[in-house]
C-alpha cells in the first residue's frame, strides 16, 4: 500500500509499507518526484530487487562479520577472507554508498604491491561478500560487477619446476629430520599444510600408499588441524624408495607427540617447514624454488610418464579435472606431438623390414667380395 500526501509546508510525502509491514516515507518538493519514487519502489518489489533503505547503512566490515559466521569454511579460508576485508579500502563505507569507483580504486592500489594472483584472491572474497549482501537484500546490485583485474601471467610462465638435480641437492642439504618433508612434497605431491599434518598411521607400508586426510594451518599464531581443502582427501600410491626413506626416518628418529606426528612440533606449522626448506635451499645453492614448486615437480613427472588428466587430478587432490588442466595443460603433449609420435612409430615399423633386408644384402655382398 502506498500514498502521496501534500504536507502543510508544501512538501509531498510519499509513503509505502514493505513486505514486512514496516512503513517508509520520503518527502519531495514536487508531486511528480514523489510518484516516480513510489513507482521505482513498486518495480523493485515486483522484480525482487527491493532493499530496505535502512539495511544499506551497515558497513562492509560489519556485514562481513555476520555473513562470514554462516559460511562453511575451513579455518585457513576464513583467515584469508578476513585479511582481504582488513585490506579493503572501503570496508568502513556503508554498503549503500559503495560505488564501482571504490572497488576500482582499491584494485588499483593493490597493483602497487601485490601480484595479480593475490589481487584475484582478495577480489574473490570481497565480491563474495557483496553478492551475499545482494542475496540478503541489503544491496540492490553488486558494485564489483565488471571491474577489471590485472592480467595474470600464463601458467607456463609463472610456474617454476625444479630439476631432478635440484631436488636431489635439497634432499642432501636438508636437516635429517625434515628429509621426508622434501620427499613427500616432491614424490607424492603434498601441499605444505598436508605434509605438516602427516602422522605415521597415514602411511601403509605394505600397500605402499599415503593417506592425505588432514592439514595443519596457522590461524592467528595457533596451529589448527583440519581436513584438507575440499576434494583434496586422497590416497597416493608412493614408490618403494619413498616408503624406505620414511621407514628409515622412523627407525632413527621415531615419531613426535602422542598422535605420532611425522615431524617435530606435533604438528609443525607450515611456517616452520618453510624455514627449514629455506635453510636447505641456501645450503644447496638452490634459488627461486618454494615448497609448492616440489608439487609442480611431482605433477610434471606424472605427465611426462604418460599419466592422463584424471590420474594426475586424483594424485594431486584437485576437486575437478579442470583445475588440473588449467594449471598443467602446457605440460601435456599437444595433438601435433601425439600425431608426430604416432606417425614416427608407423614409419619405423614400415621401414624396419626394409632396413633389415638392406643390411642382409650388404652382408652378403661383403662376404662374396672377401671370397
Amino acid at each position: 500500500m502506498s500514498s502521496i500526501q501534500k504536507r502543510p509546508n508544501g512538501k509531498w510525502r510519499a509513503r509505502y509499507r514493505d513486505e514486512e509491514g514496516r512503513e517508509h516515507s520520503r518527502h519531495f518538493d514536487r508531486k511528480v518526484d514523489a510518484q516516480q519514487h513510489l513507482d521505482e519502489v513498486t518495480a523493485a518489489f515486483l522484480t525482487g530487487t527491493y532493499v530496505d533503505p535502512k539495511s544499506g547503512k551497515v558497513t562492509l566490515e560489519s556485514f562481513f562479520a555476520d555473513w562470514s559466521s554462516r559460511q562453511v569454511w575451513a579455518p585457513a579460508t576464513l583467515s584469508t577472507a578476513r585479511n582481504a576485508v582488513k585490506g579493503c579500502t572501503f570496508r568502513d563505507v556503508p554498503l549503500d554508498r559503495v560505488r564501482r569507483s571504490h572497488v576500482e580504486s582499491w584494485v588499483k592500489s593493490m597493483t602497487m604491491t601485490m601480484q595479480p594472483s593475490t589481487i584475484a584472491t582478495r577480489m574473490r572474497f570481497i565480491r563474495g561478500v557483496l553478492r551475499g549482501a545482494v542475496r540478503d537484500q541489503v544491496l540492490a546490485v553488486d558494485p564489483s560487477a565488471g571491474v577489471v583485474l590485472p592480467r595474470q601471467r600464463r601458467a607456463e610462465h609463472r610456474m617454476t619446476i625444479p630439476t631432478s638435480e635440484q631436488v636431489g641437492w635439497l634432499l642432501d642439504a636438508v636437516e635429517e629430520v625434515y628429509r621426508p618433508f622434501i620427499a613427500v612434497c616432491a614424490f607424492a605431491g603434498l601441499r605444505i599444510g598436508e605434509a605438516a599434518g602427516l602422522q605415521v598411521g597415514d602411511i601403509d607400508f605394505l600397500r605402499r600408499t599415503l593417506h592425505v586426510q588432514r592439514q595443519a594451518q596457522n590461524n592467528g599464531g595457533v596451529v589448527e588441524v583440519s581436513p584438507p581443502k575440499s576434494g583434496s582427501e586422497r590416497v597416493v600410491s608412493i614408490p618403494d624408495e619413498l616408503v624406505t626413506l620414511i621407514a628409515q626416518h622412523l627407525e632413527r628418529l621415531g615419531t613426535f607427540g602422542d598422535d605420532g606426528w611425522l615431524f617435530p612440533g606435533a604438528p609443525p606449522t607450515p611456517a616452520s617447514l618453510r624455514y627449514w626448506f629455506g635453510r636447505a635451499a641456501d645450503a644447496a645453492g638452490v634459488t627461486g624454488i618454494s615448497p609448492h614448486d616440489l608439487r609442480h615437480y611431482f605433477a610434471s613427472g606424472l605427465i611426462a610418464s604418460g599419466c592422463d588428466v584424471v590420474t594426475v587430478q586424483r594424485a594431486l587432490g584437485h576437486a575437478q579435472a579442470t583445475v588440473t588442466l588449467n594449471t598443467y595443460a602446457h605440460l601435456w603433449p599437444t595433438a601435433e606431438d601425439r600425431t608426430r609420435t604416432a606417425a614416427a612409430g608407423l614409419m619405423r615399423a614400415a621401414l624396419e623390414p626394409l632396413a633389415d633386408s638392406l643390411r642382409t644384402g650388404e652382408s652378403a655382398t661383403a662376404a662374396e667380395t672377401s671370397n
